[in-house]
């Protein structure tokens, strides 16, 4: 129904991330109606804040994934920091941190501590390999989680070199998606529990892409080849491949089933490849037909014809597709850049708050909602605590 209340209205998260992980899990929180306070250092803050290209007081990624959030200055490695952070946790529903194993517990806000202070608490620690197995404390970023899980081996060429994702799989399907996904379901489950008692969440991003991985995984375990463009998904088949038009420009032919394979050739005229959807050998003889025709030439082709063949998209020419603008996927909220819609949709609900906060602009707000006076802020913000 219309004015439906967000399904996260009065939970309040206690955001300690950096980069992209916990901010895009942070964002879906903050998106689906949570009160996010972003808790950063008193020095350059969240690093993606200074990543190029610059627009406004943020970097444009920043500007992104940080919309609705309320910005703290707070120094941790203060006692009086540490003190305001606790008072702040004890109001909390959540706290999401993305730092080393073993960090929190070093600065005295581990879990054991938090919890003992508010039973009630849902504390999620994304990091690259988990809280235990001999990797554990291992620094990474997602080509080294998505190398080390298989998945990188896989992305490539036919002629076996290999590509680099466009995008941080690991970072924000993995750690980002994952977080969220698993902050929900905690904060679910302690509504459901006659005691409310919260939980600790070992959020991996390493665990996370082995997921993903795992059904090519079992079949290779069961026989399956494995390697860039010798699986099924991947390029090892002509239904399923992409190819470069005569122009230069690249299509991505998703025929995978035998009718849309059928279909295909028939509008190309070649009835002789019909039965060879399957059959790496047919690749050379499909790569042809796409090297005879500019790439407009086959968009117009396709018209009328359930082939299952798309443009592959620069970034400006995706946010121009009107069904990417008819979708609303890309939202003028009036800010510096655009911003994604939200990645959970509810027709009800318009987009959640979109502004997006400067460095520590919520600082003295958050701490007046604590109790602290205006002179008690004017000694923190001369001791360099907030």
């Amino acid at each position: 129904m219309p004015g439906a209340p967000a399904p996260l209205r009065g939970m309040r998260i206690v955001d300690l991330c950096r980069l992209l992980p916990g901010d895009f899990c942070t964002w879906i929180l903050a998106d689906l109606g949570a009160e996010v306070i972003k808790v950063e250092d008193t020095e350059a803050g969240d690093y993606m804040r200074w990543m190029p290209p610059m627009v406004g007081h943020s970097g444009a990624m920043f500007w992104a994934l940080n919309r609705g959030k309320r910005s703290v200055r707070l120094n941790l490695k203060d006692e009086r920091g540490r003190d305001l952070f606790m008072r702040l946790v004890d109001t909390a529903d959540a706290v999401v941190e993305s730092f080393r194993p073993g960090v929190m517990d070093r600065l005295g806000l581990g879990w054991e501590v938090l919890s003992a202070r508010n039973p009630r608490l849902v504390y999620c620690a994304i990091t690259g390999y988990g809280q235990d197995g001999p990797y554990r404390l291992r620094a990474g970023h997602d080509l080294d989680y998505i190398s080390l899980a298989g998945l990188q081996g896989v992305t490539g060429t036919a002629s076996g070199d290999l590509a680099m994702p466009g995008f941080q799989v690991a970072d924000l399907g993995a750690g980002g998606m994952g977080g969220a996904l698993s902050v929900v379901s905690a904060l679910l489950g302690r509504e459901r529990d006659p005691e409310r008692r919260g939980t600790y969440l070992d959020v991996s991003m390493f665990d996370g892409v082995a997921a993903f991985i795992a059904p090519h995984m079992v079949a290779r375990l069961a026989g399956m080849e494995e390697g860039p463009a010798r699986m099924h998904l991947n390029g090892h088949n002509p239904c399923y491949r992409l190819y470069r038009a005569r122009d230069g420009r690249w299509l991505a032919l998703g025929a995978l089933e035998p009718k849309f394979w059928r279909a295909f050739c028939e509008v190309v005229e070649r009835p002789d490849l019909a039965d060879r959807a399957f059959d790496p050998e047919a690749i050379p003889h499909v790569e042809a037909l796409f090297a005879a025709r500019d790439r407009d030439d086959w968009l117009r082709l396709r018209e009328g014809h359930d082939i299952l063949l798309e443009p592959v998209n620069s970034l400006v020419e995706a946010a121009e597709d009107p069904h990417l603008q008819a979708r609303g996927l890309l939202v003028d909220a009036g800010g510096a850049v655009p911003q994604p819609a939200p990645v959970v949709r509810f027709p009800e609900r318009q987009m959640a708050d979109t502004r997006v906060a400067a460095h520590g602009e919520d600082t003295a707000a958050v701490l007046r909602e604590l109790g602290l006076t205006d002179a008690e802020l004017s000694e923190l913000t001369e001791r360099g605590v907030i």
